[in-house]
């Protein structure tokens, strides 16, 4: 089995030595990032079990059009059998690596890794009768560049070492096949790898201590476990265009660079430094755990290496616009925030949210100030896209909330940082033209009603987070009055009635007046007196809908409340008694007739399931805080609170992607993590509800 030998620092160690269950170290991921939402990662036996797994996962157009560039390699040591050098026949070789095929997994390396370690790369120590071998992987951070690094440390028996790269070279979102035109040209001291279509991209490969033999191979029939259980297409064709060799018989350090771009730069990856890389690396680590250095928990500083994964650049050309007027074009790099690996790319709530506990709580100011501009500068008719195109700038407004959620992590940026000048001249003006356009109305018929609460969308259109849909089939149809995004509209009245008191009482006035007359229609459409809890949305026809969901913790755990002193009591201990698991709240109670208590299958049977009854656990955060604050902070509630986020402590070490907190798990027991392997908010609110309770 796979046991964890120590976490500490952020350096995760696990031996895998003894009772091996192949299975379980197949479900064990690692991760590695850079600043440009490139990525490496795979199992911790280095057997891909995702199509999204890969050596090298670039982006051509920062962090948006990821590419596939290098899927894995063949690694064999061929030693010669003693007393004969006669042929071939007298030859063993070792296979160090691990693939699935239809039937099999072939060759089966994972029996000579004793350990895994997980650091500022990731490394896999081999047993072997006859050498001592460290295989380490290195993503350089501004870079799309890997190194795969093989330590020698210890020759008994010469042998001779190949190393076979598949390509990929395709859409991260796609597979291969064995017709793609893949090509390679030798350079005399690298390799350049290209796909054959119009303005393809290129990748270039160099292993200066071998030599490298021609030998193109199609591979037929990798097999992606992962993405057979998710009910997708699961079989990739690989390409091969050939090995590098070298002899080893004395200890030895091989390194094969692989860099990828639209236009390779072969100069760059020839002068590349090891020991600069790891130097970065090292530095950057530092930089970013500093801020939990006070702390003796290895825990929360894992935590904050963590985060780090899911902050990237995005280079920008968009317009800035105001609400007026377009005021000049852009074109810079911006801080973002990936909403989780390895498929999403930034999405507006999901960086809204995290920001808080991914760049607030951990000290990173600039970088918090440069997500809010991000986001500001391409807000359009009063609202903040929800999401970027995978491809390119292109923006996406299908949201309700996640405007709200940007007033949100605006006026906690100001508490946090006391940043008056950026909030002034770049957040309030579009915090005020949500407001206009939340109350007068905007897109997709957002507008607040004659109650003042705020309504928004149609049977046609998923605007909150729950937003699943499949063949027009909406499996939370919560269009109308949802409880948390009015939450979030009392919420954001009252910071800016608290903000304008000593700058403009006639303003503060103006949102005070109508937060008060929010607070008292939100308390008589959503407080239920006989469940004691409130209802989770409000359909435009007056129907009620009282399905007993998370979305009602929010009206207790912002800043501001619209609850009466005993209603948040209610809605926490209804919460915690009916959807609180060990890694987060269920999304509808157990005894609902469509509770699914498991996250699988077909696009349908998952997408039914991903906000009836699946855990998430992002959603820890909010309940924390609702759960301290209606306990008033005191010293039995945070003890109890840290019981409560102790499991998916032990998740983010011990689980799944290791070092990570997952998108989601399963409803019921044993809630296996599912979703994305790395989910940014998962991340985020863990730490604020670490830090809260540790305050």
């Amino acid at each position: 089995m796979l046991a964890l030998q120590k976490a500490d620092d952020v350096e995760i160690v696990c031996s895998l030595s003894g009772d091996k269950s192949i299975d379980e170290l197949l479900a064990r991921e690692w991760l590695l990032t850079n600043s440009r939402g490139g990525y490496a990662s795979s199992s911790i036996v280095g057997c891909n079990t995702r199509g999204y797994h890969g050596l090298l996962i670039g982006s051509l157009n920062p962090p948006a059009n990821r590419i596939m560039a290098l899927a894995n390699c063949l690694e064999m040591l061929v030693f010669e059998r003693q007393g004969s050098r006669q042929n071939g026949q007298q030859q063993r070789a070792l296979n160090l690596s691990t693939f699935e095929f239809s039937d099999k997994l072939a060759p089966k390396g994972f029996a000579y890794i004793k350990r895994f370690r997980q650091d500022i790369g990731v490394h896999f120590d081999y047993e072997l009768e006859n050498v001592e071998l460290t295989k380490s992987v290195y993503l350089l951070r501004d870079d799309d560049t890997v190194a795969l690094v093989y330590d020698f440390t210890s020759v008994k028996r010469p042998a001779d070492f190949i190393l076979r790269p598949f390509v990929g070279l395709r859409d991260f979102h796609s597979l291969q096949k064995s017709y793609a035109p893949l090509f390679s040209t030798w350079l005399g001291y690298g390799l350049l790898i290209r796909h054959d279509t119009l303005n393809s991209c290129e990748m270039f490969l160099s292993c200066p201590s071998a030599d490298f033999e021609k030998d193109p191979q199609w591979w037929f029939n990798f097999v992606y476990r992962n993405d057979r259980e998710r009910g997708q297409e699961f079989t990739e064709d690989l390409w091969t265009p050939g090995f590098f060799k070298c002899r080893i018989d004395a200890p030895k350090r091989i390194v094969l660079w692989a860099n990828l771009g639209i236009r390779c730069n072969p100069e760059q990856v020839l002068n590349a430094d090891l020991d600069a890389v790891r130097e970065d690396l090292n530095r950057h680590k530092s930089s970013i755990v500093n801020a939990a250095a006070k702390s003796r928990n290895g825990k929360l500083k894992i935590l904050y290496w963590a985060a780090d994964r899911f902050v990237t650049k995005r280079r920008t050309n968009a317009a800035l616009r105001s609400k007026d007027s377009l005021r000049r074009a852009s074109h810079t790099e911006r801080t973002t925030v990936l909403a989780g690996f390895p498929w999403f790319a930034d999405w507006g709530r999901d960086a809204l949210i995290s920001l808080p506990g991914l760049l607030l709580s951990t000290g990173r100011f600039d970088e918090a100030k440069s997500v809010l501009t991000t986001f500001a500068h391409v807000a359009d008719d009063g609202m903040i896209p929800n999401r970027f195109d995978d491809y390119s700038n292109t923006t996406y407004f299908n949201s309700v909330d996640a405007s709200l959620w940007f007033i949100n992590a605006a006026f906690q940026y100001l508490a946090a940082t006391g940043d008056s000048k950026t909030f002034a001249q770049d957040l309030l003006p579009v915090i005020r033209w949500i407001i206009d356009s939340y109350y007068n109305g905007t897109r997709f018929d957002i507008h607040a009603d004659s109650d003042t609460l705020i309504t928004a969308g149609n049977s046609e259109t998923q605007l909150t987070w729950m937003d699943a849909r499949y063949n027009g089939t909406a499996f939370t149809p919560r269009y109308g009055k949802a409880v948390e995004v009015n939450a979030l509209w009392y919420n954001a009245l009252c910071y800016l009635a608290h903000f304008y008191i000593r700058r403009d009482m006639q303003i503060s006035e103006h949102y005070q007046s109508l937060a008060d007359k929010v607070a008292v229609s939100f308390r008589e459409l959503f407080w239920n007196e006989d469940k004691g809890y409130l209802n989770d949305c409000i359909l435009p026809d007056g129907l009620v809908d009282d399905t007993l969901r998370p979305n009602q913790i929010f009206a207790v755990s912002l800043m501001f409340s619209p609850l009466l002193a005993h209603q948040k009591k209610s809605v926490v201990d209804v919460v915690q008694k009916e959807l609180l698991t060990p890694y987060g709240l269920r999304t509808l109670n157990v005894q609902d007739s469509r509770y699914k208590s498991i996250y699988t299958g077909s696009q349908r049977q998952r997408d039914e399931a991903y906000h009836q009854g699946t855990v998430w656990p992002f959603l820890i955060g909010p309940f924390v805080e609702a759960y301290l604050k209606v306990n008033e902070f005191n010293r039995k509630s945070k003890k109890k609170a840290a019981e409560f986020i102790q499991p998916l402590l032990q998740h983010l070490i011990e689980d799944g992607c290791l070092g990570q907190v997952s998108e989601i798990f399963d409803g019921d027991a044993p809630h296996k993590p599912k979703g994305c392997f790395a989910q940014a908010w998962s991340v985020g609110e863990l730490i604020r509800a670490y830090l809260l309770i540790h305050s």
